[in-house]
């Protein structure tokens, strides 16, 4: 857990003024994995691992941001700021700064404090945590309070456009309208979502591989291209196929022969997937577990062998799980390519199930995996 009293004293001898304070967390997608920017169907969960801002205005025209993480600082003038990320850890923060400030925000110069405990690499989404709480601590200073839909979208622009990482609003979003105890549907084209109530009896045991992943390029950029590619071909049969989530099956049958084999079953997964995570949804608001773990099952086999954004270690850590008792459903979750999955776990059974799974996958691989019992916890909030 955070320290929150810490790190704002910690802010304030610093930078000798006394910080507003806001936290924003990372998140575990239950199901829906590449739908986002495709404008489909996911369903994360906010959970209580985060990034603490601590920010406080200054009076030298500077943006002065300190990484407790890092224990490294970065100083620009305000109407200065770099141009893009570059690469380095501190353009997370200042791209959200920028991007406000090209929204109309009149943010102020500011010290900046952050820290986080989600794990990076693991496809928690630190990133999106850490632009959240970025963007209210920023906003508190300009005395501005848009919807958090629209922080959403500033902060996925800020990581589309100033890093340079092409991930679609499903991350921004959850830190933003996540609530306790509940995953949370989400339309990405709409905005529109429901939540679905998590039951008591049920935890959520992340399992991290260890293997690390990274979305700024590389496969995850490869399999994102593919699926535009697979859209504008069935867009030519179908104008009114804006993205792929207007795509059904049928389309596939009637011209994915046209596809590259890759690209079809690309297609193929995204279409599929939005089908299940809907269903998953209505599957947790029914109390239905057995039929949430089932679509859980067949959305990992998907991700697998269609998308092929797994890794012999996700795949061997996923097979451990459903050979446990007290399994609901397991699955690769993020962009993939490493990273965590996501076990839903009945209550009673989760101590014993994340011990014999750390035994297992360590027998079975050799490695020594980081495993979490995480809650459904709040959006971002002022603390």
């Amino acid at each position: 857990m955070l320290d929150v009293t810490g790190f704002k004293k910690r802010h304030a001898h610093r930078f000798g003024a006394d910080p507003a304070v806001f936290v924003a967390p990372g998140r575990v997608n239950l199901i829906g994995e590449h739908t986002d920017y495709a404008g489909g169907f996911v369903m994360p969960a906010a959970i209580d691992f985060g990034t603490l801002a601590a920010i406080s205005p200054r009076n030298d025209g500077r943006v002065i941001v300190w990484s407790e993480n890092f224990h490294e600082q970065v100083s620009h003038q305000i109407e200065g700021l770099p141009k893009n990320g570059g690469g380095h850890w501190s353009g997370y923060p200042l791209g959200v700064v920028r991007i406000l400030r090209e929204a109309g925000f009149a943010v102020p110069p500011f010290s900046l404090s952050v820290q986080g405990d989600v794990p990076l690499g693991a496809g928690l989404s630190s990133s999106a945590s850490i632009e959240v709480a970025t963007a209210l601590a920023a906003l508190s200073l300009a005395q501005a309070d848009p919807p958090r839909e629209e922080i959403a979208r500033l902060c996925q622009r800020a990581e589309n456009v100033y890093v340079g990482a092409s991930c679609g609003i499903m991350d921004q979003f959850i830190a933003c309208r996540g609530a306790e105890n509940h995953a949370l549907l989400l339309d990405c084209r709409s905005l529109g979502y429901r939540l679905a109530p998590i039951p008591e009896n049920v935890s959520l045991v992340i399992a991290n591989t260890m293997v690390r992943h990274a979305i700024a390029g590389g496969e995850y950029g490869i399999r994102r291209g593919e699926v535009e590619e697979g859209t504008e071909i069935l867009r030519s049969h179908r104008p009114e196929i804006q993205l792929l989530r207007d795509a059904t099956t049928k389309d596939l049958e009637l011209w994915g022969a046209e596809m590259p084999e890759n690209v079809l079953r690309r297609c193929r997964h995204v279409i599929t997937e939005n089908l299940r995570t809907v269903a998953a949804a209505d599957a947790l608001a029914a109390g239905n577990l057995k039929k949430l773990g089932d679509l859980m099952a067949a959305a990992h086999a998907s991700y697998r062998d269609d998308f092929e954004a797994s890794c012999e270690e996700a795949d061997t850590m996923v097979g451990a799980a459903q050979r446990l008792p007290g399994l609901i459903g397991a699955r690769l979750t993020g962009g993939g390519f490493g990273g965590c999955t996501v076990n839903l776990v009945h209550a009673d059974r989760a101590e014993a199930f994340a011990s014999r799974l750390h035994n297992d996958y360590r027998a079975r691989t050799g490695i020594d995996a980081e495993i979490y019992r995480c809650h459904a916890s709040a959006a971002a909030h002022a603390v």
